[in-house]
């Protein structure tokens, strides 16, 4: 997970900032401020992966506060105000939204920001991924999952000797980009699975222990891939 601190003067967009920061599925919130103050303060006491900031604040603004930190911490600016684009750039940050912000775009800037993070601090390969389940981070080993199902921002995760599948709030392009491509096949539009869990594939159907999965024309090749044949 991603350690996000996120800093505005108005409660208002802290809500919304941490509901989309929830959608992703890979960052977590340590620190929530409405003034460059206390945000100073959470970064000194705490470890901070990425920061989102406002511009406009009184006292001190984003722009200002952003230029004394000179540590190299990733940062997106959300702001309100297009004026500052130039300036927040030349302070080399990740990306500069303006508010309100579609969750596509903020979903964007946050793989940015993660790819910005993996170049800068290389990680090692997990094996698992944490998803947000009835307001709690749940630690999913990748070898318990059979499929995925996308349902618009929602995805069902189906486990090993677990009746019911996980519902987690994360779109299901965001959760693909987390998982191993070379042990997870997007073979439908709706649905991913687990290449050590599948028994055999026919005619458009995938077969696993516990159910049959659809596979689209689309995705021969991928199935063409997933059995050594391409």
């Amino acid at each position: 997970m991603i350690r996000c601190l996120i800093l505005d003067d108005e409660p208002l967009s802290l809500e919304v900032l941490e509901d989309n920061i929830k959608r992703t599925g890979f960052l977590e919130i340590v620190a929530q401020c409405s003034t460059p103050a206390q945000a100073m303060l959470a970064l000194q006491n705490q470890q901070i992966d990425l920061l989102f900031c406002d511009i406009q604040m009184p006292g001190i603004n984003g722009l200002q506060m952003v230029k004394s930190l000179n540590n190299g911490l990733p940062v997106i600016f959300i702001t309100a105000y297009q004026e500052f684009a130039l300036q927040g750039y030349e302070l080399d940050v990740v990306d500069y939204l303006l508010k309100p912000v579609d969750f596509d775009r903020f979903l964007q800037a946050c793989h940015k920001a993660m790819r910005y993070i993996e170049r800068a601090q290389p990680r090692q390969q997990r094996d698992y991924i944490f998803l947000h389940v009835d307001y709690t981070q749940v630690r999913v080993p990748f070898s318990d999952i059979i499929y995925i199902e996308g349902l618009k921002d929602y995805v069902k995760v189906y486990l090993n000797n677990q009746s019911k599948p996980l519902l987690s709030r994360i779109t299901f392009k965001a959760l693909e980009e987390q998982l191993p491509a070379k042990r997870f096949y997007r073979v439908h539009k709706s649905y991913i699975v687990n290449i050590d869990q599948v028994q055999s594939i026919r005619k458009g159907r995938i077969k696993t222990e516990q159910a049959e999965i659809p596979c689209s024309d689309n995705y021969k090749e991928i199935v063409g891939q997933m059995t050594g044949r391409y």
